[in-house]
């Protein structure tokens, strides 16, 4: 038996760092909504006791090291399964790009499992399971558009936004979350973005309003590191784009668009700065 899912990029439309926690993390403010750049996976059940990894990118661990297996080995031994299982990820969002694509590759593992194996496990559980991989795997075990807060575990879902063009750019480099995190000074962030504003302007469906109240304090810390991210924003915003934020900790630029007339100039344009760029629709 097989089963296919789905696991889409996301990305955040606010990001706000509030305060350091006695447990290490940061306590987070997040609006996070996906797009349609998605990685596909394909579980097949397999008569041996083990998990196995393939893909065709030849840039990502097929190991302990990788997310979707981990979420196998965490499902098979909570729940006791004895089956094995042969995961093939077909990688389509970036790696280490402020996508959660890995964090995405592990929740479509637990939904998928949870159907291979006809766990019937709650939504609420796998969010569960989830946290325990990764801050962003609970929000992509159901995806959607959610505020997420504590460490980003804790989400009460909201409202779409306006539907739109989201031209994704990533320039040629990798950037830590870690150490972006661990440069992050909660105390000496001068504007904090509004969740509540952001929320009320999803809500009300104005895309102007989004586009005017994006902001990620991540971008202080990695515009400094990496100087040609604030080169593709500049880019990005020169070339028409109505809104533009990094996502998560970055390296990755999107731009919302209302007018698909636009798209194409912006995609073309950017691709004279960075080979990776995608342009997709706001999933609703």
């Amino acid at each position: 038996m097989k089963m296919y899912e789905k696991a889409p990029a996301k990305i955040n439309l606010m990001l706000d760092v509030l305060n350091k926690r006695a447990d290490g993390f940061h306590e987070v403010e997040m609006i996070m909504t996906m797009v349609d750049l998605a990685d596909r996976l394909e579980l097949s059940e397999t008569p041996r006791d083990s998990i196995i990894i393939s893909s065709q990118a030849g840039y990502i661990p097929l190991d302990e090291k990788n997310l979707a297996f981990q979420a196998a080995r965490l499902i098979k031994d909570r729940y006791n399964v004895r089956s094995g299982v042969h995961i093939h990820l077909d990688k389509r969002i970036p790696v280490a790009a402020g996508l959660a694509g890995g964090s995405s590759d592990a929740a479509a593992t637990l939904r998928g499992l949870n159907r291979l194996w006809r766990l019937g496990i709650p939504a609420q559980e796998l969010q569960e399971l989830g946290a325990e991989l990764g801050s962003d795997v609970p929000f992509c075990v159901t995806g959607g558009t959610a505020l997420a807060t504590g460490r980003g575990e804790q989400l009460t879902p909201i409202a779409s936004p306006p539907q739109c063009w989201v031209v994704l750019a990533k320039p040629p480099i990798n950037v830590s979350t870690a150490e972006v995190y661990g440069r992050v000074r909660a105390g000496n962030i001068a504007v904090h973005p509004s969740a509540s504003e952001m929320r009320a302007a999803i809500e009300a469906g104005d895309f102007h309003g989004v586009c005017g109240r994006l902001g990620n304090v991540l971008e202080d810390v990695t515009l400094k590191l990496h100087p040609e991210v604030q080169q593709l924003k500049d880019a990005m915003i020169k070339l028409g784009a109505d809104g533009v934020l990094m996502s998560g900790s970055g390296p990755t630029v999107f731009g919302l668009v209302s007018k698909q007339s636009k798209v194409a100039r912006i995609y073309n344009g950017l691709r004279g700065f960075c080979k990776e760029v995608y342009a997709v629709r706001s999933l609703t």
